[in-house]
């Protein structure tokens, strides 16, 4: 498989979530940030590979070889963030960009060893869950903040949104992975919602609340 091809089978993956009867080329396209008729070779070539199906005006659906190829592309993404972190200092908001360079580094030695370097991590920096080497992922309750409880504890698990600006906002508002959260109060005008973390009380607006995830304390 080619670096291309892997971007796009991790992509198909990811979007498969929201597209459950078939990936459409726009939708592909969108996502990878290119033309439709540069999807819809890809989607050809991947076809001729058996890493998907295609049914016309339906869209594209990863075959059994093309969801665990995408699945493995994600746990070494995942274990090099969780590395670059922990071990190499890097910021949450600047791991991005060099793990979808490390993904494609194939050697399974290394990857196993890498992840029993780190101690098996479940989640990655950004809260998302690692697969093990079986393409299991270890499922954990969660809730977006826009959905939470008022008066419920809960600590801060993971985001929606990876982008760096996100983010720095976090950071800049001292909410990372493990910060305590008390929902005070959700305003009806604009459903921006009033929380307490680190003994203060802050307003987050809406935008923020639907690509927070927490976990119930």
């Amino acid at each position: 498989m080619t670096l291309a091809e892997e971007n796009y089978l991790k992509a198909i993956y990811h979007l498969e979530q929201h597209y459950k009867n078939g990936v459409s080329t726009n939708a592909l396209a969108d996502e990878m940030k290119t033309k439709a008729s540069s999807a819809t070779d890809m989607v050809k070539k991947l076809a001729e590979k058996n890493m998907l199906t295609h049914v016309p005006y339906q869209g594209a659906t990863l075959s059994k070889a093309g969801r665990s190829h995408a699945i493995k592309v994600i746990r070494r993404h995942r274990l090099w963030e969780v590395f670059l972190v922990e071990k190499l200092n890097f910021k949450w908001d600047e791991v991005h960009e060099v793990a979808e360079q490390l993904e494609h580094i194939k050697s399974k030695k290394l990857i196993d060893q890498l992840d029993a370097f780190l101690k098996h991590p479940s989640h990655d920096p950004h809260g998302d869950p690692i697969p093990d080497k079986n393409g299991n992922f270890k499922q954990i309750k969660k809730v977006l903040l826009s959905q939470a409880v008022i008066g419920n504890k809960y600590q801060c698990f993971g985001v929606k949104d990876t982008s760096s600006t996100f983010l720095k906002y976090l950071d800049a508002n001292a909410i990372a992975l493990g910060t305590e959260i008390v929902l005070i109060h959700k305003e009806p005008f604009d459903q921006s919602i009033k929380i307490e973390l680190n003994s203060r009380e802050i307003t987050v607006s809406q935008n923020v609340a639907k690509n927070l995830f927490l976990k119930p304390i």
